[in-house]
């Protein structure tokens, strides 16, 4: 086992990688911009030291700085989290030039299947459905107009490199091609550094489903079921659930094979998560692969009881699987909603600024990942994310019962939130039946609007009061406080605007 880990990330994913560290009796390090410094997540390293600047290209994503304070620190391995470099292969060869252990896939891996072209291929060969679609990889404009034509309209016209929805654009007519073309390739030019583009069939009303696999350096692989992550915003997922819901088990089988299938061509290792999307007709095709941790993978922790931060690093030192795939078992059902620092009523712009106060939501079955603390400003440098909700049961009705719970006790006061968005989301008819697909929120939610706004000097109130007289029993793991709580009362939207 490795005595000490840098994490080259922040947040609440860094916070989740310092508390695997620590159940294994690992020390921690980590790395902070002059906006983060004093934040949460570093304080709960055992060590950390300063990147100078703010902006993500001379701090996270300044790998030459990372692995430098990895070695004056003598720290043996690196963890990535996700985004930032978890997926950057000069990263991982700068580590290896170093000798410094990068937590997660080889780099042979990752250009295998980090690119969505070459993924693409890869799959195809291995007899993965892909979506009908075409390479553009030094293909004229003119030749990627005639193949869309092929396709049939709509076309999605998406960057090889990258993702977040960026370099994407939905072509529904002939007209909008060239225009969309360039504005995607532009965006994927400056996201990515790559303006390789794909030309595939876009089908709508599709299910986004995903399959996580885990490897370890010994050859051993398995799957750990599927989860659903149908409903997005831009691209971005909201809520992710496990199992996906009305997923038949001869197609959930099918994907698991076609995912192992794929993943054991590169000799996988490490955790890694396969993207379909599932048609009305249940016909599913491939389309990407993410060579890292998921930001989801709490929802496949609390259905199969594995730690998958913990066993990634476990994997890096070397440590063999301790269970095969006839072990892994699919308990109850998971959710998990994102909440962000965002204004659903106004194109989920983000919204920066103090947090006037924070208070987690606690209970059995209850789960908050997060990086914030009353006091703290969110940064316009970084992702709005701002806490992960969790919740178990043992089937789907019970979870989002849990979820309904935990985002009302979520309170979150100063930024606009999008914690009452999503709560009139899980409560709406199509969503409680499980007809989810990647249009949900645009067909559903597209006029949404909070029901009630929340004036500054009365939240500030609530606030004050509670500071002044907490309820006694509130703690990680109670199910109800005892004791007066002044949000109590309050319809969620009040609580959760600003």
């Amino acid at each position: 086992m490795f005595r000490k880990i840098l994490v080259a990330n922040r947040g609440e994913i860094a916070r989740r990688i310092f508390r695997a560290c620590r159940e294994l009796g690992v020390q921690s390090v980590a790395v902070y911009s002059e906006v983060d410094r004093g934040a949460p997540w570093a304080r709960q390293a055992d060590e950390s030291y300063p990147l100078k600047g703010n902006a993500a290209t001379e701090t996270y994503l300044n790998a030459e700085a990372i692995v430098s304070i990895a070695k004056a620190v003598d720290a043996e391995a690196i963890h990535p989290g996700y985004g930032f470099l978890s997926e950057n292969v000069d990263f991982v060869r700068l580590c290896q030039r170093r000798h410094i252990t990068f937590i997660g896939p080889t780099p042979e891996a990752m250009e295998a299947l980090g690119s969505k072209a070459r993924a693409r291929a890869l799959a195809a060969e291995c007899g993965v459905p892909v979506i009908p679609g075409v390479d553009g990889r030094d293909m004229l404009e003119s030749e990627l107009l005639a193949a869309a034509e092929r396709l049939g309209f709509p076309v999605l016209i998406k960057a090889s490199g990258g993702g977040g929805g960026k370099g994407m654009r939905i072509v529904a007519h002939r007209e909008e091609f060239f225009e969309a073309l360039q504005a995607a390739r532009h965006e994927a030019l400056v996201s990515f550094k790559d303006d390789h583009m794909l030309v595939e069939k876009h089908f709508p009303h599709v299910r986004h489903v995903e399959v996580q696999v885990f490897g370890d350096l010994h050859g051993n692989l398995v799957h750990l079921f599927e989860r659903d992550c149908s409903i997005q915003r831009r691209y971005q997922k909201v809520v992710e659930e496990s199992p996906a819901p009305g997923l038949a088990p001869e197609l959930r089988a099918r994907m698991a094979e076609a995912a192992l299938r794929l993943v054991r061509a590169v000799g996988y290792t490490s955790a890694g998560t396969l993207e379909f999307i599932v048609a009305p007709d249940g016909q599913f095709y491939f389309l990407e692969m993410n060579t890292r941790l998921q930001v989801e993978h709490p929802v496949t922790e609390a259905v199969t009881g594995l730690d998958l931060a913990a066993w990634q690093i476990r994997a890096a030192a070397g440590e063999p699987l301790s269970f095969g795939q006839a072990d892994v078992c699919h308990r109850g059902h998971a959710v998990e909603c994102r909440v962000y620092a965002e204004d659903p009523a106004n194109d989920f712009l983000p919204s920066i600024g103090r947090i006037d106060y924070y208070r987690p939501p606690a209970g059995p079955g209850i789960r908050c990942d997060d990086g914030i603390e009353t006091g703290r400003m969110i940064s316009p440098h970084y992702d709005p994310l701002l806490a992960k909700v969790i919740t178990w049961g043992w089937d789907r009705a019970e979870a989002l019962r849990k979820m309904r719970r935990a985002l009302r006790d979520c309170i979150v006061l100063g930024p606009t939130t999008n914690i009452a968005f999503l709560l009139d989301l899980l409560d709406h008819p199509a969503f409680e039946a499980g007809e989810v697909e990647t249009g949900f929120i645009a067909r559903h939610m597209a006029d949404w609007r909070p029901g009630v706004e929340l004036t500054e000097p009365v939240w500030l109130a609530l606030a004050a009061f509670e500071a002044l007289h907490p309820a006694p029993n509130r703690r990680e793991g109670a199910d109800e406080d005892r004791g007066f709580d002044p949000w109590a009362g309050l319809p969620g939207a009040w609580r959760n605007t600003s």
